[in-house]
């Protein structure tokens, strides 16, 4: 659906960075590749790696510049995607990557990727810092000293208590809103704050980060627009998925989880933030 809403290369990533909400969705999309795109001190001919690349958006835009793109993903259908339009990526979790196959890369990139990388489970068991240690580890290993990673990834800004988190809780409250995003998210915890994810960056420096919160709840809002009009490709993608509708019970809770907006709720109760960061390698 919200392929069908936005395109081709449907950046489902906060699009608005600098809270100019005058820009029209798209207009937003390319100023935000612009702001990674100096984020990385890209020139064109560097060679650049995207975990979590999606339906390929930076991928493209990096080739467009004169630049080399590689893109990893864990979705068949965006991997078909990418590939049909010209743009490489693999199947592949940035967690079983071989450094020495794909050698080094001038920046890294990971936009909206971060967030799922620890699972409830691994959370539960106190692995959530070392997940985050392995990331950069891999990150220090593709990039050459003073390389640069652009990283941007959605935080708990109030940690709940998983234990409260329950479809029991009264409906439209915070634990209940959580459960629909479980959900929606499955298999994935937040990082604490950005303080999480910099104290396991140690062989990296921080050289900015900054909040969209704001802009995370504009882009919603813009999706929004784009993917409840009543044209042709939508409807019938409505249609669709009427049977999964019918016979799944946790399809159900995620469209309940969009129609009450609770990724948005999330961020207007401030109990999530979301931060652009760049690090770059010591």
């Amino acid at each position: 659906m919200f392929r069908r809403g936005l395109g081709e290369h449907a950046d489902i990533t906060c699009a608005f960075y600098n809270g100019d909400y005058s820009l029209t969705l798209e207009e937003a999309q390319t100023a935000k590749h612009e702001y990674m795109l100096k984020g990385i001190k890209f020139e064109p001919g560097l060679r650049v790696l995207d975990i979590g690349c999606g339906w390929g958006p930076f991928l493209k835009v990096v080739q467009e510049r004169g630049g080399k793109a590689v893109g990893l993903t864990l979705s068949k259908a965006q991997v078909e995607t990418c590939e049909r339009n010209g743009l490489e990526a693999y199947l592949l979790d940035w967690k079983d990557m071989d450094p020495k196959k794909f050698g080094r890369f001038d920046a890294v990139v990971s936009v909206g990727a971060f967030e799922h990388f620890c699972s409830v489970e691994e959370y539960k068991t106190g692995k959530q810092d070392e997940i985050y240690r392995k990331f950069f580890d891999l990150c220090q290993k593709l990039l050459p000293p003073h390389g640069r990673l652009f990283l941007q990834t959605m935080v708990w800004n109030n940690t709940p208590d998983y234990d409260k988190i329950s479809f029991d809780a009264p409906k439209d409250s915070d634990y209940y809103l959580m459960a629909c995003l479980e959900k929606f998210y499955p298999g994935s915890w937040l990082p604490d704050g950005k303080e999480q994810i910099i104290k396991n960056a140690k062989t990296f420096n921080l050289i900015s980060a900054n909040s969209g919160r704001l802009d995370y709840i504009k882009t919603m809002d813009e999706w929004r627009k784009k993917t409840r009009r009543l044209t042709p490709a939508l409807l019938w993608g409505r249609v669709r998925l009427i049977p999964k509708y019918l016979t799944d019970k946790d399809f159900r809770i995620q469209i309940e989880s969009l129609d009450n907006e609770a990724n948005k709720k999330m961020f207007e109760r401030n109990i999530m933030e979301h931060y652009r960061m760049v690090f770059e390698k010591i």
